[in-house]
Formats: C-alpha cells, structure tokens, sequence
C-alpha cells in the first residue's frame, strides 16, 4: 500500500496520526485503481460483509469539454460525523445481500437500508437503499419504505447494473475498503 495511502488509514483508526495531504491521497488511490485494473485483482462479497466508517471522500466536477469526469481535491470527513456503511449476507446467495448505510449527527441518526448484489469479475457492487429509519436518542421518529421502495426492492435482482447505483471496488483489506462510484467519485472506508 502507498504510504500516503497507509498514512490515511492510520489516521482515520487512530486519534493521535497527522493526515497527509488530500491530493496525496487521491493520487494514491489512483494508483490503486490503477494496480488493481492492470492485474485484474478479484474480489469476493464475503470481503465487504462488516461494518465500514466513511473516512475519505473526493468530489467530481463535469468537464465543459468532453474529458468527462474530473475529480475534486477530496476530503477527510470530520471524526464528529459519523457514517457507517454496513454489508450483510444473504442466504440464498454469496454474492446478495443487503447494505446499511447509518448517518449519526448528536442524537439524531438517519439509516438507509436495501438489497445488494456483487459482480465478482467485477468488483462491482450494486445496491438500492429502500427503506429508511429516523431514529432521537434511539426512540424510532419513523421507519418505513422510501417513496417506491417496496416495488424496487422487489425488482432489484431482475434490473441490469446501468440502472442501479454501485460502487467499483478496487482495494479491499482487512482494515480498509475504497470505492469508485458510479458518479465517478472515489472514498475510502475503515474498520
């Protein structure tokens, strides 16, 4: 792992690590794009099964020309916001499941759950988050299925990847993940 890579790690798990730079960052998790494309590096949905606290996100801007997608400076989250995406195995399949995705600010904590699906030739995970739960304090305010979620949920597995939200996984360790999404932004999650 690059050492501006490993150094961010360090300091999203420990509370006493000076970061490095975020354009250290990103160009360190390029490279591992990078890597991981040229030696068409596999990965398994049993990997990803756990919990994961977003640490590092980028930004993307659109190009006025026709370059695409340009990717923001990045950004470590504040360590006072919370974000914690979860992955749970289906029964029924080793590569299905289901993902929660929990935002905590104070005593107000929003979740988003949905089903999974993983592409292992890939490293492709799709998801959709149908259901939401507001919780105060741990005292539900709300939980139901998000506007159309029932009717997805139920046609997830039937729809194909380029009308599902994913993330292209390119480096998954013991104690970290990092993502491409689909919009073309990368982050990086910690145990």
């Amino acid at each position: 792992m690059d050492k501006a890579l490993d150094q961010a790690i360090e300091f999203l798990t420990s509370p006493s690590v000076t970061p490095p730079t975020s354009e250290a960052v990103v160009e360190a998790l390029l490279q591992a794009e990078t890597t991981a494309k040229r030696t068409k590096l596999s990965h398994g949905y049993s990997q990803l099964i756990g919990n994961w606290r977003l640490g590092f996100i980028t930004g993307t801007k659109r190009s006025r020309q026709r370059a695409g997608v340009i990717l923001g400076s990045g950004r470590f989250l504040p360590k006072w916001i919370k974000i914690n995406l979860s992955y749970s195995p289906s029964e029924s399949s080793q590569d299905q499941g289901t993902v929660q995705n929990a935002v905590q600010f104070g005593p107000i904590q929003i979740v988003l759950t949905g089903p999974t699906k993983f592409y292992p030739k890939t490293n492709i995970l799709a998801f959709d988050f149908t259901q939401i739960r507001i919780s105060l304090s741990r005292i539900t305010l709300y939980q139901g299925y998000i506007k159309g979620g029932q009717d997805r949920e139920t046609r997830f597995y039937e729809q194909p990847l380029k009308e599902q939200a994913f993330f292209t996984y390119f480096l998954v360790e013991n104690r970290c993940i990092a993502a491409r999404g689909r919009g073309g932004g990368l982050a990086v999650w910690t145990k």
